[in-house]
């Protein structure tokens, strides 16, 4: 794993830790030919980061991507959103995450669907365009009430 990569990683592993309340948190699972797995925080109603690794690589080439997405439609079954990140090591780019994020069972509001397209810019080759559809799950907070 590069330098670049360690710090990120690093980074993102740090503000994980200090976050107070795991009601924000998620995790997410991507299916494509890049296949990827993400752990999201929830800054707000609107805004959220996701740090995703792809999940189909061999070590060495261990591809984190660090995403910004603001959620430009928030429904109550559904999210549209779009985002701005970076990946680094197998890919070194630009990302511009688009997706709709859908709780299709009422009884399990944690667990969502999602599909997205996003555009990579990679500064090394040219622009890939991969497409997905995946799983989330958002940990909830205990609140002791009934």
């Amino acid at each position: 794993m590069t330098k670049q990569c360690r710090i990120l990683f690093l980074s993102v592993l740090i503000s994980i830790i200090s976050i107070k309340g795991i009601s924000q948190v998620s995790i997410s699972y991507y299916s494509s030919s890049l296949s990827k797995i993400g752990l999201a925080y929830n800054f707000n109603d609107k805004l959220w980061s996701e740090l995703r690794l792809y999940s189909n690589t061999s070590i060495e080439n261990i591809t984190p991507e660090l995403v910004v997405n603001y959620n430009v439609s928030r429904k109550e079954n559904h999210n549209i959103y779009l985002g701005l990140g970076v990946n680094l090591n197998y890919f070194n780019g630009i990302v511009v995450p688009i997706g709709v994020q859908f709780t299709p069972i009422e009884k399990f509001k944690n667990f969502s669907l999602h599909i997205e397209f996003q555009p990579t810019i990679d500064f090394e080759n040219d622009v890939l365009l991969q497409s997905s559809w995946g799983l989330r799950y958002r940990f909830e907070k205990k609140t002791g009430k009934k």
